[in-house]
């Protein structure tokens, strides 16, 4: 692609000659559904998963809400050998990664021994599993604390267990920048197909819904303490108070695209675009991240069908968002949508979670709806989607930012 200079592409594209990485496979653990089809049918019904704690007992803290995963049975997703020596969030992490595999339709044993590799983000690693481990260290002695620890709580945890479950030696990684990890990993596991790779699991995962993963998380001071759980987390709402947490997230399966199309892999999209910048000094830079994502796929504004916003559901933070957003596309010049209004922020599983909301966008043709906020705030001039909307969707933008400045944003398209 010819090189383009911030926010003017040098030429305008299709971006279906220059698809390098196609999305075959998708997994999904999120809190308004487990697996991939139980969560679309629930995002687009708009069945929120936030509600009262039930991983601990939440009540003398000040916020007792959150985005949990329903219905998992760790000892249905796991041989019992791994059960031992595994966070939470890296059961829920081989869960989403065995569905994208087995999605995906290949076999990674046919594929060349380095040919396929692991890139995951990761913004807390194994927390519940560091906590209770720590409290066998001051209560009993350090006899008592799992050999495990050694890296059951590290953030390259789930990378290595998937790797090593399903026999994936090629270039592997993890990334660590929080909300913004997500797309981050995805994009470096773009830069392995780009290498030579066939095939990577990418993505991002989180689960911190334990006491200690509770101090930090309040230690933040952005949670919103409204007790409601349909009223606590209101993207662009004049009543905004802060988010929710959640847990989960998605990984899919990136792949070459010829690779793919010479076996007539079924294709959910494309990861066409991608930038990400840093706040530097405190100015916003969301706004330079999602123009260099467009000039990357080669895409104009026009082309953007739907923005799938990190909605921060901050005052402050979501009237910066809704001013990048204008300043590219013009007040409410695109829809805008934020389905993680139902599951909560998830950490480095938020924007994967998008990104797997945008490819079955661009598959079924309609956008999901944000739930809560009825009406954004007259200083936040967004389309925002608040039901189901069938319309034609060809590009889909992701933003999201993480906290401590990162800022990354994807363009994801059809083929």
């Amino acid at each position: 692609m010819t090189t383009a200079t911030l926010g003017r592409p040098a030429h305008r594209a299709d971006a279906r000659a220059t698809v390098g990485s196609v999305v075959t496979g998708i997994g999904v653990a999120a809190p308004n559904g487990l697996g991939t089809q139980a969560w679309w049918a629930a995002t687009l019904r708009g069945e929120s998963g936030i509600r009262a704690l039930t991983r601990f007992d939440a009540s003398r803290y000040p916020v007792r809400i959150a985005g949990e995963v329903p219905g998992f049975v760790d000892d249905e997703h796991l041989p019992s050998r791994l059960l031992p020596q595994t966070d939470r969030v890296t059961r829920l992490s081989l869960a989403a990664a065995k569905e994208a595999l087995d999605d995906c339709g290949t076999d990674p044993e046919a594929l060349p021994e380095y040919g396929a590799g692991v890139v995951t983000a990761s913004s807390a690693g194994g927390f519940e599993f560091g906590q209770r481990e720590l409290q066998a260290l001051w209560s009993k002695g350090g006899q008592h604390v799992s050999a495990y620890q050694s890296f059951a709580w590290f953030y390259a945890v789930n990378t290595g267990q998937i790797s090593i479950r399903h026999g994936l030696r090629g270039p592997s990684g993890v990334v660590v920048s929080e909300q913004a990890g997500g797309l981050d990993a995805t994009a470096h596991a773009r830069r392995q197909i780009r290498k030579g790779a066939r095939l990577v699991v990418t993505g991002g995962v989180d689960s911190a819904l334990c006491p200690w993963g509770w101090a930090a998380h309040l230690a933040a001071g952005e949670l919103s303490q409204v007790a409601d759980p349909a009223r606590a987390y209101l993207p662009f709402a004049e009543e905004a108070r802060g988010h929710v947490v959640g847990e989960g997230g998605a990984l899919f399966v990136l792949e070459n695209a010829t690779a793919a199309r010479e076996r007539d892999a079924h294709v959910y999209g494309a990861f066409t675009g991608y930038a990400a910048t840093f706040d530097a000094g405190g100015a916003p830079r969301l706004r330079d991240a999602a123009r260099l994502a467009m000039d990357d796929a080669g895409v104009l504004p026009e082309d953007i069908d739907v923005v799938f916003a990190d909605a921060a559901g901050a005052r402050a933070a979501d009237r910066a968002e809704a001013e990048a957003l204008a300043d590219l596309f013009g007040p409410r010049g695109v829809p805008v949508t934020a389905p993680k209004s139902m599951t909560g922020r998830l950490l480095a599983g938020g924007a994967s979670l998008d990104v797997a909301a945008a490819l079955l966008s661009l598959r079924d043709q309609v956008i999901p709806p944000t739930v809560g906020t009825t009406e954004p705030a007259a200083d936040c001039p967004v389309d925002l989607v608040t039901t189901p909307r069938e319309t034609p969707v060809r590009h889909a933008l992701v933003l999201a930012r993480g906290r401590g400045g990162f800022n990354s944003a994807a363009v994801l398209s059809a083929v």
